[in-house]
């Protein structure tokens, strides 16, 4: 098995177990709890439009986030667990970055190998306008017929609407946390 291919694996497990000892040890306070609430609001928004605009392994996404991004959904992921490393304590983001670099980053690597070898002539002229990870401000027109829209078919079917649901709990817990000492 390679790095990246256990990161993959790892990926899922490592982010409940970091999950729920933060539900545990979280201390969020006045300050720390609005910041890091609206930084994850942020990434929950970004997941959603992204859910929202990719088929996957039927065509190569460039509309909406996509064409801000080639990784909105890994960038809206960041921003919630940036967010909610905020919320708790501004020195978990240091544990977020981490988790990212070292897990993320292969997994990452892995899809774009892959959505290369599917897309290979549209994929290399995306790449070539359109960042990894960071989003360029001005979304990218790869075809000016290319006018695809959200979908909320697609939002329900990727099920990204459990994220939002997940996020209004962690919320709950940590205000909790924060008013009644939990």
């Amino acid at each position: 098995m390679t790095y990246s291919e256990g990161a993959r694996t790892l990926r899922l497990p490592l982010g409940f177990v970091f999950g729920i000892a933060y539900l545990i040890w979280a201390r969020p306070t006045p300050l720390t709890l609005p910041v890091g609430a609206v930084i994850a609001l942020a990434g929950i928004l970004i997941r959603a439009w992204a859910s929202g605009h990719i088929v996957k392994n039927k065509r190569l996404a460039v509309t909406g986030p996509y064409a801000h991004t080639r990784n909105p959904l890994y960038f809206g992921s960041f921003l919630i667990g940036a967010g909610f490393a905020i919320a708790a304590h501004w020195s978990l983001l240091f544990v977020v970055v981490a988790f990212w670099l070292l897990v993320y980053v292969p997994t990452m690597e892995r899809e774009r190998v892959n959505i290369r070898e599917r897309f290979p002539d549209a994929y290399d002229r995306y790449a070539a306008n359109v960042p990894a990870f960071m989003p360029r401000v001005t979304p990218w027109k790869y075809d000016a017929r290319d006018e695809g829209g959200f979908s909320p078919d697609l939002y329900m079917k990727h099920g990204e609407w459990k994220a939002g649901i997940t996020y209004l709990l962690v919320m709950g817990w940590l205000v909790l946390r924060m008013t009644r000492g939990v």
